[in-house]
């Protein structure tokens, strides 16, 4: 299958938070919402694709000097670099795996000379192979994971690592896409916890932990934690008494580091302190994995190595924001981390070969490989369902899931678009009592049925014409305005 791409158009949809969604160095309470639409020839066929992202503070790039302002528009520099780079490398009829890897060796170039993060600059590599990803699915009329497993992107993962030389994605990947999943209910460094202790939000929807666990039946729980001991460990005393009493069948968590530390055995130490208390045993005895402990900059230090060989016991860590290119994950399995997480917004052919890496270096692993799934703070009817169509595509059991809780469902669209996604998508989304649609999470879990039966999850022919152009909400402040 090959295709062309003739231009790219960028649109934009500002959000607000219900309430502040704080993690690491930042505070989350409003963000562009951005749509990339390309415009393909495929065998012939105009059509066109979509994807979408919301650009939040201070995850691509955690630097406390710099304004929001100034980080958006490095966003914004880089995915439209790779749009341009993108529209070069398929002027004339490509695959998607030759089309892919001129796109991510350009962009990777560009971005070393610009001093531009790897993590970063994926972002741009990721919107535009989600973008084609899903136009080419709609020209096959099939599912993402019936395209990955067919062959006809031709994506060589021995090309990119040797070991995974003869390693197809009909092997990597699961027969059938997973047909339900477990929402992994992120726990903000500000998230109250109990209901009787806030002033409720009165928007319909849970906004105390207690509260959500009742609402959704949730059983996984990501917690985030700031690596200062003095707070940490009194708000996980609080957050593991209020799981214990809300789960009573049992539950399952996972830290998430936020970067707090410079050295791992600085962070063993905080760990074993942490573990050491009495009333964290019930969190401790279900504790899944530890996400990114490490600044990204410091993740891959030599002595991480000694330090995870002599950890007895020790939890499986994994890297996130410091798995920004391709060789990251070789780097970290050396190290002794378990694996890393998905992200849509790392790149898909990208997660398509890290899965692969996991699988075949298991065998000689310590611990059992991990390849976790974590959100961007995604919502629908594009991000959100594309990246729910990979994670089943991977296999991976229990997601976070984080933009239902943090905005609320799908009130920010028309009627008219809120009305598309329940027809599509009844059962991942029902209509709220007071109007809006929102996810409809039973016993803790999402049905993926319609989103496994859509071209690349969505299915949806969304009018991003509806929504502001990228120039002119620009022009008009939409920057300063957030």
């Amino acid at each position: 299958m090959t295709f062309t791409l003739q231009d790219t158009h960028f649109h934009v949809l500002p959000m607000q938070t219900r309430f502040p969604f704080k993690y690491g160095i930042a505070s989350m309470t409003a963000l562009p919402h951005l749509f990339v639409s390309v415009n393909l020839v495929v065998n012939g066929q105009p059509l066109r694709g979509l994807a979408s992202e919301g650009l939040p503070p201070k995850w691509f790039t955690k630097n406390p000097d710099t304004l929001f302002e100034q980080d958006l528009a490095e966003m914004l520099a880089v995915i439209q670099n790779a749009s341009r780079i993108a529209e070069n490398a398929a002027q004339q009829p490509t695959t998607y795996f030759t089309w892919w890897q001129e796109l991510y060796d350009e962009q990777s170039r560009w971005a070393t000379l610009r001093s531009q993060p790897p993590l970063l600059a994926n972002l741009g590599v990721s919107l535009m192979e989600r973008a084609v990803l899903d136009g080419l699915c709609k020209a096959r009329q099939t599912t993402l994971h019936s395209l990955l497993i067919s062959g006809e992107l031709e994506i060589d993962l021995g090309q990119i690592h040797p070991e995974l030389m003869g390693v197809t994605l009909d092997r990597v990947l699961p027969p059938k896409p997973l047909s339900r999943i477990a929402v992994r209910h992120t726990i903000g460094l500000g998230d109250p916890l109990r209901a009787a202790d806030v002033e409720p939000l009165n928007d319909g929807l849970p906004y105390a932990l207690d509260e959500s666990i009742r609402a959704y039946g949730l059983r996984y729980f990501k917690i985030k934690i700031c690596g200062k001991p003095e707070i940490d460990l009194p708000r996980l005393r609080e957050i593991t008494a209020v799981i214990t009493e809300g789960c009573p069948q049992g539950f399952h968590a996972t830290l998430d580091g936020n970067e707090q530390f410079t050295e791992l055995a600085a962070f063993r130490d905080f760990y074993e302190r942490l573990s050491a208390d009495p009333s964290l045993a019930p969190l401790f005895q279900k504790l899944l994995m530890i996400e990114q402990p490490l600044h990204r900059h410091h993740a891959f230090k030599d002595d991480a190595a000694a330090v995870i060989e002599g950890w007895q016991g020790g939890p499986g860590l994994i890297i996130d924001e410091a798995d920004g290119s391709i060789g990251d994950l070789p780097r970290a399995l050396n190290l002794g981390y378990c694996g890393t997480s998905h992200k849509n917004c790392k790149g898909i052919v990208k997660s398509l070969v890290n899965a692969a890496l996991l699988q075949v270096r298991a065998p000689s692993m310590k611990r059992p490989p991990i390849l976790s799934g974590e959100d961007l703070v995604n919502i629908g009817p594009v991000a959100l369902l594309q990246d729910m169509a990979m994670m089943a595509a991977l296999g991976v059991t229990h997601v976070e899931r984080n933009g239902h809780h943090y905005f609320r469902g799908l009130a920010m669209h028309s009627e008219t678009v809120q009305q598309q996604v329940l027809a599509a998508h009844d059962g991942l989304y029902r209509r709220h009592e007071s109007g809006f649609p929102t996810l409809d999470i039973r016993e803790g879990h999402l049905d993926l049925s319609s989103v496994n039966a859509a071209p690349f999850g969505s299915g949806i022919n969304l009018d991003v014409g509806q929504f502001q152009t990228l120039k002119t909400w620009i022009m008009s402040g939409g920057m300063g305005m957030l």
